[in-house]
């Protein structure tokens, strides 16, 4: 009980659960654009010095290193980390039931730094412990691994033993906060032991597949009796435990992550209430160091206060244009050192890097080879990819190597780089490095889309289908542009509608009028880097749903 400390009790008094979070790269308890996210919470609440702690699983074993097989196909390796070298163990400890047994469960103590000098302090739940039987020691190494019984534990894991290590360190909650339905059991133990605490629920998945569901008898052979049966029927479905549904009845509060992300899960939830909150990313953090000189120059505090880039008109056009060259001269090295492809300063870059899964069309590009040979003889360009598949996922392996196919079919045409084991740190090169940004999602399955956000702080414009956030950020030509205008659109209709932006608007606009095209990232730095941050989602986090 020692590390009950002020220190903890001042920061805990909203308790933000997340399955994954983006720490830092050297820490790999993130998968994606969820851990990305998370992490991005945590450290606005720092800059912001609002009081939350978070709590998430150790992930010892990381998700997975990604490396990549002469046939393109995608090869999982482990990522493991020892926590003893980033973190510090607290003395408490915790247990939760599973199968009849009793797991054991410490936590290890991470800070969020604020470049302000304030911190957020994070909990990372561990069951590797002697005490504890040898399948449950395993229980918290991989994010998202194992099977259906696993991830149920991992789940009970987070949302019960975190709530109890709240406790056990008592640290005094006055709002409970789940990222995701995979936190939905902290909505059960907390209403248990801190009734008059509020409960906060922030859907991302608007694809009916991706919401984690579990049959009874699954729950009942892990969880026993603890819950009454009957109970988690009524709250979470009654043919099996759906645990965004569970999350919605125990929620004060509801959001999804963009407008039309809202809209899209009130239709898929009916009789909740679901407001919008649209996501924002964490502006010091996805700010690549040339830019983040030029706007400390005009706007010193700017990273705290980004609405200061709204004034983006008071950056000189030179000044844009040679920090974004600093920036893709980076990128230029990182494919180089990773990929082993050499690109070229003087040729456009398209940049693509997402979560590989079919949904998203990452492929959409390479929709019709014929037509990219004939663009890039006109104009040339490059394409730089990245992004890992779930290892359960086949379609979404079957992307990479099918990506890795059209690179070869396009060798001497269009440069088509791969970079392999996609982490924050080749997110940064590839936000800044690019010269346009490209998002294909099949509508309305995006539910945000934060790494177009990421490229607008580096004044990279986007080229994307109107989904998610870019509703809302798109303004044609001012900020970037829009690929169609039917939600309803065919992948034909879209890759034509981006074929024909490509040949007639972007690349000539690159290619003749550099006054143009910078006018074009000033307008994506001062239009939607001043608004689409994690200061703005996390100050109406604290409006509209900490604060009540």
């Amino acid at each position: 009980m020692a590390e009950t400390t002020t220190e903890l009790d001042i920061a805990g008094r909203v308790a933000y659960f997340s399955m994954e979070m983006a720490l830092e790269p050297a820490i790999p308890t993130y998968a994606g654009g969820l851990g990305v996210l998370a992490g991005d919470v945590m450290r606005s609440a720092a800059d912001l010095e609002l009081p939350v702690i978070g709590i998430t699983l150790v992930s010892r074993a990381g998700y997975f290193k990604q490396e990549i097989g002469p046939d393109g196909g995608q090869i999982e390796k482990p990522a493991t980390w020892r926590p003893e070298a980033h973190t510090r163990r607290l003395g408490a400890k915790v247990a939760v039931h599973l199968e009849g047994r009793q797991v054991w469960i410490i936590a290890w103590l991470y800070f969020v730094s604020s470049v302000r000098g304030a911190s957020v302090p994070v909990l990372l739940l561990d069951t590797n412990l002697e005490e504890n039987h040898v399948e449950d020691r395993t229980l918290t190494d991989s994010l998202y691994g194992g099977d259906a019984a696993y991830r149920l534990k991992q789940e009970a894991i987070l949302g019960i033993g975190g709530v109890r290590m709240l406790r056990a360190l008592a640290v005094k909650i006055r709002c409970f906060h789940m990222n995701e339905g995979h936190s939905a059991f902290m909505g059960l133990e907390s209403r248990r032991v801190e009734p008059k605490a509020r409960r906060i629920f922030t859907t991302h998945t608007p694809v009916d597949a991706g919401h984690d569901r579990f049959p009874y008898t699954l729950v009942t052979q892990v969880l026993g009796d603890y819950y009454e049966l009957e109970e988690l029927k009524e709250l979470g479905g009654s043919d099996e435990l759906n645990m965004t549904r569970l999350s919605l009845s125990l929620a004060d509060y509801v959001n999804g992550v963009a407008r039309r992300h809202a809209m899209v899960s009130q239709r898929m939830f009916p009789g909740y209430e679901i407001k919008a909150v649209t996501n924002g990313v964490h502006p010091f953090t996805w700010t690549s160091e040339p830019f983040r000189a030029l706007y400390s120059r005009h706007w010193p505090g700017w990273s705290h206060n980004p609405e200061a880039l709204m004034r983006s008109e008071q950056l000189a056009s030179e000044d844009i244009w040679n920090a974004h060259m600093i920036a893709k001269a980076a990128l230029i090295r990182l494919v180089q050192a990773r990929a082993g492809s050499q690109l070229e300063a003087g040729v456009p870059i398209l940049g693509l890097a997402r979560r590989m899964t079919e949904y998203k069309r990452i492929d959409l590009l390479f929709r019709d080879l014929s037509r990219l040979k004939s663009i890039a003889n006109s104009h040339p360009f490059q394409v730089v990819l990245a992004g890992k598949s779930h290892p359960h996922d086949a379609g979404g392996k079957r992307i990479i190597e099918r990506l890795h196919q059209y690179a070869l079919a396009l060798k001497g045409s269009v440069q088509v780089a791969f970079i392999p084991d996609y982490d924050m740190e080749v997110a940064l090169a590839m936000v800044s490095g690019a010269d346009v940004w490209l998002n294909t999602p099949l509508p309305p399955h995006e539910a945000s889309g934060t790494s177009g956000m990421k490229a607008a702080f580096n004044g990279v414009p986007n080229l994307s289908i109107l989904d998610g956030w870019w509703l809302e950020g798109c303004i044609e030509g001012i900020t970037g542009w829009a690929i169609g205008n039917d939600s309803q659109a065919t992948d034909e209709s879209h890759a034509a509608s981006l074929y024909d932006k490509l040949e007639h608007i972007i690349l000539p606009m690159w290619y003749r009028d550099r006054g143009a095209w910078v006018n074009v990232m000033r307008g994506a730095i001062g239009r939607n880097a001043n608004h689409f941050n994690s200061q703005r989602m996390m100050r109406q986090y604290a409006a509209e749903g900490y604060l009540l």
